[in-house]
């Protein structure tokens, strides 16, 4: 699957309702959206002080760049209106995602990660 860089900046008065969101979006990152894309990797983004929230990114496994921007809109982070902003930038082909132990945990066949 094509590889993606997802970038989300976040409107700068969202702290509390990014703090209500939270745990919805940590799901949605652990089921892919409910299969969209896999996350391989990802967190927040914050200012130079390294704690004030600024948005989130996440590096995606999604088989088409639609399928990566239905992930970005189904989160519910967007869904709360946190979300201002979302980049989804292609990542080279020869990316290294084996060395990565990814964030969304899907029970497949296909997608057995089990060391």
């Amino acid at each position: 699957m094509p590889y993606f860089l997802m970038i989300c900046r976040h409107h700068p008065d969202a702290a509390e309702r990014r703090a209500g969101a939270r745990d919805a979006h940590r799901a949605h990152v652990t089921s892919g959206g409910g299969g969209i894309a896999r996350v391989l990797t990802g967190g927040p983004l914050t200012e130079d002080d390294g704690e004030t929230a600024t948005g989130n990114f996440g590096v995606l496994d999604a088989p088409t760049r639609e399928a990566a921007e239905a992930f970005a809109a189904s989160d519910p982070y967007a869904q709360a209106g946190i979300v201002q902003s979302v980049e989804i930038i292609p990542i080279a082909n020869r990316f290294q995602a084996n060395r990565i132990d990814p964030l969304t945990h899907l029970h497949t066949a296909d997608n057995d990660h089990s060391r």
